[in-house]
């Protein structure tokens, strides 16, 4: 069979930046591909299962263009590099994922939002997952905001950047993804902070954030508006940095709410929910600019390759945070909450709070998959 190359997730998210269109074959099977794919504003994406290929149905290659290269893609590598190779032979330009969706699902990519004498803010997307994190760095010091499991990229980040990671936060506790805050607290030696309301009860190191007005270092001053702003979970926390930025968690996103129902109390914490956006957000400018934890859909990475909005627009563009009746807006988030769940999401908490541990295979399976923590509200 012909050689084919085999590209890293780095190279695929560059040649998705490049301009040019890309296609990408997948060769999962069809319900895995509905329900979790790479996707990009220059994305082609065809699905095709392996098992299609075994039975060398010639049929299937009218619908494959010769004419481009195709990334073929499954779940860990194996079964893409048969198909790269059975379609080269036949004369099709074709390229493996190496590592497959499982690689992807652990790539970062981090953006400088902001930088001038007084701090650096970089904004890191885990494109797989819509999965959004931060590092804030002030005169050689830092502070990680919302960190992924994947704690290396964090050290690392640290080096190239030359600051000390001091403190490690937490806007939630997380349903979607297995936190590495407190690995890279204990790795670090910095302080990790989290709302009690989200941890009491268990055994797990932190500082609660309920107790800090303000976390200071270098020139930066981060603003706990602790808030809390509860509603997506009862201890929900934003930060407002330098009055400028609003990290928000997965309280508001660029174009909707954290959903309320995943402690399984959608109306209670709906109503939590009302009073963070009509009593507590309302107050900020609409020139902040929200930085949230999650985004769902491609189209909310604005040119230049940032999850975020000035709180205006999102006031301006998202209907809900328009609806300052209590009960419709409780009634609308909570109703249009109930849907499909965060995959493992009951393991996956068990783990955030220190109550569970598994074996760093385990732990990133549990994480396949895509991301489910927003209401989408739109006009």
């Amino acid at each position: 069979m012909a050689d084919v190359p085999l590209i890293s997730a780095e190279q695929l998210h560059d040649h998705m930046n490049s301009g040019n269109s890309v296609r990408i074959l997948d060769v999962r099977n069809q319900e895995e591909f509905d329900n979790w794919k790479i996707e990009g504003k220059k994305v082609k994406s065809m699905n095709i299962p392996y098992f299609n290929f075994l039975e060398e149905d010639e049929t299937l290659l009218t619908a494959l263009p010769k004419d481009e290269e195709m990334v073929v893609i499954c779940s860990k590598g194996g079964s893409a590099q048969f198909v790269a190779e059975t379609l080269a032979d036949k004369g099709y330009k074709t390229s493996v994922l190496e590592g497959g969706m499982l690689a992807w699902s652990q790539f970062y990519h981090p953006t400088v939002v902001a930088f001038d004498e007084k701090m650096k803010l970089i904004q890191i997307n885990r494109l797989s997952k819509g999965c959004l994190s931060y590092a804030v760095i002030s005169e050689g010091k830092g502070m990680i905001v919302d960190a992924n499991q994947n704690i290396e990229f964090y050290t690392e980040l640290a080096q190239q950047y030359n600051f000390t990671i001091e403190h490690i936060v937490d806007s939630h506790l997380h349903a979607d993804h297995i936190s590495g805050g407190p690995a890279l607290a204990k790795q670090t030696g910095a302080t990790y902070y989290i709302s009690s309301g989200e941890v009491k009860g268990t055994d797990l190191a932190y500082e609660p954030l309920e107790e800090h007005k303000s976390i200071r270092f270098g020139q930066v001053e981060v603003e706990v508006l602790a808030l809390p702003t509860p509603g997506h979970t009862p201890g929900s926390t934003s930060f407002l940095l330098n009055n400028q930025f609003l990290m928000s968690g997965d309280t508001i996103f660029v174009g909707g709410l954290g959903r309320p129902d995943l402690g399984g109390k959608a109306k209670e914490w709906a109503q939590d929910l009302y009073d963070t956006v009509f009593n507590k957000v309302n107050q900020l400018s609409d020139e902040v600019l929200v930085l949230p934890a999650h985004y769902a859909d491609i189209k909310e990475i604005n040119d230049n390759g940032i999850v975020g909005a000035t709180l205006g627009d999102i006031r301006n563009n998202n209907e809900i945070m328009r609806n300052s009746n209590r009960e419709a807006f409780t009634e609308q988030v909570a109703g249009a909450a109930s849907t499909e769940k965060p995959p493992n999401f009951e393991e996956i908490i068990a783990i955030n709070r220190g109550e569970l541990h598994v074996e760093p295979d385990r732990a990133i399976e549990l994480e396949i998959g895509p991301n489910r923590c927003a209401v989408h509200h739109h006009e």
